[in-house]
């Protein structure tokens, strides 16, 4: 293999969204419909629910129409009606045949309730495989790099896969230290084992540049002498202000993995993801409130719903399946010239907060955060009195101020933070200022919800 080649699959990727891999599409889709019908007794369920079979559906508008998404809600559901055992639940929600070519359990990291299975079939591991190593061949990892995989590697779903999911892309070597080592011991092992690309979420990355003086003896994150940094799970190598700081400190290029089958691009300005999976998943966009389809046209706003074109091997992205992420979408050339149209994650649906009405994100008070580096650490909670979405305002933020940061000074910065704000996302937060390393730093996702109403 040319190491210079533009893409891992010649074949498939410079054929990615095109009305040729649109057609493909359909052809795998007619007989995935009718395999999860045969085979999937919850998807079944949904095809009676709603009168129909598989033969009704006889075009992609037919099939936007024809099944209403489900999500997280609609296991939790589930679980309220089977209970909490397991087996029982995933054999409803895949069905026989998939069960017993199981291989991995692994969750999701339960952040906004009870862990939901995430198993890895035999036949899944094989197209995460390919995914992977498309991903990972457009982000530059080349044979002889060395991967740390940082994220949580007990029971989750972005941990213990990714060692099986590289086994495709050769002359690489894993080397998988895990969330739960702790900061100290992931700077060491970095060091140790010359590891050149970090895998794991932007908030442990953005701790390491904290704590890296301290543990490797003065010397800064830059000297480990990483080249990549595959960032997920969460938001932020998305956001501008803290992908600039990362790739400052790190002197590395900061790449954005998430929200489906995507990675972003090396052009200099963040361009979103690309979608690098036509051939795999059916990808569609949704209507947050009425649930209707959203036309896939350039800068389009929607929840993101997916559907596998290989139910064998399916997991989420199984049948109009969504993770409530709301993703804009971007169906021009990418300037990067690489083929696959772009997604930026705008929020979850789930965490979307509103304030007198107005729709607020966490990630978009990130970055603004984010865009005070000298002032701010990053380091933030928004802290709610009642349960979300309805905000009654001012929104409660707690933020930590810089280190070498009076406090005569905080006025000041309180003004012109809150004028940004204002500006950029129509409301005024009242702050409550904290002293520098005050907020606990999460080796894993960080929970930026400060639920009060609970205590």
């Amino acid at each position: 293999m040319d190491n210079n080649q533009p893409y891992w699959n010649m074949e498939i990727e410079p054929r990615l969204n095109t009305e040729e891999m649109r057609e493909l599409q359909w052809k795998k889709l007619v007989p995935a419909l009718q395999w999860q019908y045969e085979n999937t007794p919850m998807h079944r369920s949904r095809f009676e629910k709603a009168g129909i079979t598989p033969a009704d559906i006889r075009s992609f508008d037919d099939f936007a129409q024809a099944l209403p998404p489900m999500g997280q809600a609609e296991i939790r559901d589930l679980i309220g009606e089977i209970g909490l055992d397991m087996d029982k639940l995933m054999g409803h929600l895949f069905g026989e045949k998939r069960m017993n070519d199981l291989y991995l359990l692994t969750t999701t990291s339960g952040t906004t309730g009870i862990p939901t299975p995430y198993p890895n079939f035999g036949a899944s591991l094989d197209d995460a495989a390919e995914i992977m190593a498309r991903a990972a061949w457009r982000i530059g990892i080349r044979p002889g790099d060395r991967v740390g995989i940082c994220f949580g590697l007990s029971m989750h779903a972005a941990g213990t896969p990714q060692v099986l999911w590289f086994r495709k892309f050769p002359g690489i070597t894993l080397v998988p230290i895990g969330a739960e080592a702790g900061t100290e011991k992931i700077l060491q092992f970095m060091q140790l084992f010359k590891v050149n690309v970090f895998l794991g979420t932007p908030s442990l990355a953005l701790h390491l540049i904290e704590r890296a003086p301290e543990v490797l003896m003065g010397q800064t994150v830059k000297s480990l002498g990483i080249k990549v940094l595959m960032l997920g799970a969460e938001a932020g190598a998305g956001i501008p202000e803290v992908r600039a700081k990362l790739e400052e400190a790190y002197g590395a290029k900061v790449f954005d993995l998430g929200g489906g089958y995507g990675c972003s691009c090396d052009h200099p300005v963040y361009q979103g993801m690309h979608w690098i999976a036509d051939d795999y998943a059916y990808y569609e966009l949704i209507d947050p409130e009425t649930r209707q389809p959203v036309p896939m046209e350039n800068g389009a706003t929607g929840i993101m719903v997916g559907t596998s074109l290989n139910p064998p091997a399916a997991v989420w992205f199984d049948l109009r399946f969504t993770m409530m992420d709301i993703h804009q979408v971007f169906t021009d050339p990418c300037p990067c010239g690489r083929s696959g149209f772009r997604y930026k994650i705008v929020g979850r649906a789930d965490d979307m907060l509103k304030v007198k009405g107005v729709p607020v994100y966490p990630a978009a008070i990130e970055g603004v955060i984010h865009s005070f580096p000298d002032k701010l650490t990053g380091s933030f909670r928004i802290v709610l009195d009642e349960p979300p979405p309805r905000v009654v305002p001012p929104l409660k933020l707690k933020i930590e101020y810089a280190e070498g940061v009076r406090k005569e000074d905080l006025p000041g910065i309180e003004a012109d933070l809150t004028s940004r704000m204002h500006s950029l996302l129509k409301i005024r937060p009242a702050i409550q200022w904290l002293a520098p390393n005050t907020l606990e730093r999460a080796t894993k996702k960080t929970q930026l919800l400060e639920k009060a109403y609970e205590e």
